[in-house]
C-alpha cells in the first residue's frame, strides 16, 4: 500500500488496494463481461468489484470505494481524477451502470406553478413526466447551487447538471420553483 496523501487513510486496511495516480491498466479494468475488476496483489484471479461513492451529492468523484460481491473493501480511490484515463473510464463507466439518475435536458410544460404541480420534461433518456410534491424536493447541490437533483413523488430522481445549460424557456419555467 502506498502513503496516502490525506492523513484520515493512514485507517485504511493493509488488504485494501489504494488506487492513484500510479495504478495501471491491468490492476483495475473491465472484464470480457463488462464487469469492473481488480487484480489484488497476491491473489490469482482479479476480483469484480464494484465503485461506491461516499459523498455521491457533494464529492462524486471523491472518496470510491471498490466493494466485492459480498459487500467488503477490495480497494479505495481517494480521487477519481487522478487515476490513469483507462482506469478512469473504467470506473466511470461501472458508475453510470450503477446509478439510474436521468438528466434533465428540457422542461417543456408546468401545469401549475404551486405544487404539487405536473412537469413535462425533455431527459437524455426520452420525453416524460413528473410529479413535484414540494418546493423541498428541488435540492441544489454544489458551492454554486447551479446543480440540481429533483426528487418525484415516486421518488425517483433527476439532475439538472447546470440550470445555465437548460433552454431559456425551461429556464424561465424553473426559477418559479427555486
Amino acid at each position: 500500500m502506498t502513503t496516502p496523501a490525506h492523513p484520515h487513510l493512514r485507517y485504511l486496511p493493509e488488504q485494501v488496494v489504494l488506487l492513484g495516480p500510479n495504478a495501471t491498466e491491468e490492476q483495475l479494468t473491465r472484464n470480457a463481461h463488462g464487469q469492473l475488476v481488480l487484480s489484488i496483489p497476491g491473489e490469482a484471479e482479479p476480483t469484480a468489484v464494484q465503485p461506491v461513492v461516499a459523498f455521491a451529492l457533494t464529492a462524486p468523484r471523491q472518496s470510491i470505494s471498490l466493494v466485492d460481491n459480498r459487500g467488503k473493501e477490495r480497494g479505495y480511490i481517494e480521487h477519481l481524477d487522478q487515476l490513469p484515463p483507462a482506469c478512469k473510464a473504467a470506473v466511470e463507466q461501472a458508475l453510470a451502470l450503477r446509478e439510474f439518475i436521468p438528466t434533465i435536458t428540457a422542461i417543456t410544460a408546468v401545469d401549475s406553478f404551486s405544487t404539487p404541480s405536473i412537469w413535462h420534461i425533455e431527459t437524455d433518456r426520452g420525453s416524460t413526466e413528473l410529479r413535484l410534491q414540494s418546493e423541498d424536493d428541488i435540492r441544489k447541490l454544489g458551492d454554486e447551487g447551479k446543480t440540481l437533483r429533483i426528487t418525484d413523488k415516486n421518488s425517483l430522481q433527476y439532475q439538472i447538471p447546470d440550470i445555465e445549460a437548460l433552454p431559456k424557456a425551461s429556464r424561465k419555467l424553473l426559477i418559479r420553483f427555486i
